[in-house]
């Protein structure tokens, strides 16, 4: 093989298209086409109130007073993380213009394994050099995370604001309850807002009392992007781009595809940005409307690949034995009992080489997946004497669920 470098000056043939920013052909900076990248005040469309409104809530925190907690629903993609993202930014700012400190962190609650996970990700974020305060990522209790946490923040900081993104993915509110009662209890002397960021409009109802109380009543709602918003939101990051390279139709016909599925900025940006990629790819030079439906499936294996993020292995063997009765049975049948779904799963397990779950624990990953929109299920009767029993849908092509690993357990389906 040609390594096209002597390792001196010379450089590598393999990355001759990429120049000194990241740049190439097609992309100027690809980065503003990244799902986690924040952007500037002046690339936010539609969200103006939101972020007034929830200044309004948390300010408080710059003065070092003790702000408002607040919950966010929406749909994912109508832009609640960015708006929490932002606000927590330009408070951090204002309050270092006013002499005080705020501690300010995002935690993914999908990423986090529990809730000692999700105490050390705040802690060791928060945390600076000289404190003398050691956060490790495993080898303690939570309830000295808990401790190490108070610590740094009567150390260092004069308040604190916590969004905890995807808080339904905890589990319980047991992190809810006691980063809200902290201070009324005695933990610590610093002021702790919390932003709540939900899916799900009924995660308040799923609160213990105490947490409902200590939370208080300030709930926003983010409708789901419409088709001018989007299109907006995709000007804003068409610098992206070199210029002249994507076609003056390409932006128009993302947002109108993305408004009519789903209203998703994510998955509108993810289509631009992997229709950008599918024209680096193959050496096309420009960007045009054709190239987004041949790059709309890599968008959503790319989607589904961070819906399911955190959840154990055994979610995506279940998903493939959903998959693999899906793509086998007529478009009239894609509804299957959970005893049925069990068996193709014990395959795609042998299929994968490791030892199956029990017929409960795999009836308790449907539901989260159920919970997580991959899955739709409904409890269906049997007549007289027959009980009742669960049936399960894919929400998703099976092409995308298998296009998630390049060797995905494919089973025989036996209908």
């Amino acid at each position: 093989m040609d390594e096209g470098s002597d390792g001196g000056t010379r450089g590598d043939n393999l990355f001759s298209d990429v120049d000194a920013g990241g740049g190439n052909d097609i992309f100027a900076n690809r980065e503003l086409l990244n799902i986690d990248h924040v952007p500037d005040q002046n690339r936010i469309v539609g969200r103006d109130d939101h972020i007034q409104e929830l200044a309004n809530e948390v300010g408080p925190a710059v003065t070092g007073v003790p702000p408002n907690s607040v919950i966010l629903y929406g749909k994912t993609g109508s832009g609640k993380s960015l708006v929490a993202n932002h606000v927590m930014e330009r408070a951090r700012n204002e309050a270092e213009r006013r002499g005080n400190r705020l501690a300010t962190v995002t935690v993914d609650c999908a990423q986090a394994k529990g809730e000692a996970d999700t105490i050390q990700t705040v802690a060791d974020s928060i945390n600076r050099p000289g404190t003398g305060v050691k956060v490790p990522t495993r080898g303690i209790s939570t309830n000295e995370y808990y401790n190490r946490l108070w610590e740094i923040l009567d150390r260092e900081y004069d308040a604190a604001l916590i969004t905890l993104d995807e808080v339904d993915r905890l589990g319980d509110d047991n992190v809810l309850m006691l980063l809200s009662r902290a201070r009324e209890a005695g933990k610590v002397d610093v002021p702790i807002g919390i932003i709540s960021i939900s899916n799900k409009v009924n995660f308040r109802e799923q609160m213990t009392e105490r947490v409902k109380s200590s939370l208080g009543h300030n709930e926003f709602i983010f409708d789901p992007y419409d088709g001018e918003q989007l299109r907006q939101i995709l000007e804003n990051r068409k610098d992206a781009f070199q210029d002249g390279v994507l076609k003056p139709g390409v932006i128009p016909k993302t947002a109108a595809l993305a408004a009519q599925r789903h209203g998703d900025a994510r998955k509108a940006i993810r289509l631009l940005r992997h229709a950008g990629d599918y024209a680096k790819n193959n050496g096309v030079g420009e960007v045009r409307e054709d190239h987004l439906e041949l790059a709309q499936e890599q968008a959503e294996v790319e989607r589904l690949k961070e819906l399911i993020a955190g959840l154990p292995p055994h979610s995506k063997y279940v998903l493939y034995a959903l998959a693999n009765l899906t793509s086998k049975t007529p478009d009239d049948r894609d509804w299957f009992r959970t005893t049925v779904i069990y068996d193709v799963y014990r395959k795609a397990c042998e299929s994968e080489g490791t030892d199956d779950l029990t017929t409960d624990t795999v009836r308790g990953l449907l539901s989260e997946l159920a919970f997580l929109e991959v899955t739709e299920s409904n409890q269906e009767h049997g007549g007289m004497g027959k009980g009742t029993y669960k049936e399960h849908r894919l929400l998703w092509e099976p092409s995308v669920v298998f296009k998630m690993d390049p060797d995905p357990a494919r089973v025989d389906v036996d209908q």
